[in-house]
C-alpha cells in the first residue's frame, strides 16, 4: 500500500505565492517520478511539473518561470513552490508518485483560489 498525503494550498490573492508538499509512505521502491498535476471541474486533469529519478524536473509551459518543484525521491517528498499565481491556476492539486510496480499513486488532492 502506498499513501501521498499533500499539505499547503488555500486562497491566495492574484501575484501571490503559495507552497504543496507531498509526503509518501508505504511499500515505495524504485521510484520512476514524483509530480504534479491540476484539475478544475470539467476538464481533464493536466501536468504540471515533475521530478525524475534521473534528477530531470520538468515544467508545463503554463506554469514555466513561475513555479519550482523541489523535494527528494529518496526521502519520498515533493513541494510545489509557486508564485506569482493567476486566477486560471485556481484548481486542485494532486501529488503523483510513479512507482516500481508500474503504478503510479496519487495524494488526495488540494485545492488552490487564487482571486483576482
Amino acid at each position: 500500500q502506498v499513501r501521498l498525503i499533500q499539505s499547503g494550498g488555500g486562497l491566495v490573492q492574484a501575484d501571490g505565492s503559495v507552497t504543496l508538499s507531498c509526503s509518501g509512505s508505504g511499500r515505495i521502491f524504485a521510484t520512476e517520478s514524483m509530480g504534479w498535476y491540476r484539475q478544475v471541474p470539467g476538464k481533464q486533469r493536466e501536468f504540471v511539473g515533475k521530478r525524475t529519478n534521473s534528477g530531470v524536473t520538468e515544467y508545463s509551459d503554463s506554469v514555466k518561470g513561475r513555479f519550482i518543484v523541489s523535494g527528494s525521491l529518496a526521502l519520498n517528498y515533493l513541494v510545489l513552490h509557486m508564485n506569482n499565481l493567476k486566477p486560471e491556476d485556481t484548481a486542485v492539486y494532486y501529488c503523483s508518485l510513479s512507482n516500481g510496480d508500474f503504478r503510479t499513486y496519487w495524494g488526495q488532492g488540494t485545492e488552490v483560489t487564487v482571486s483576482s
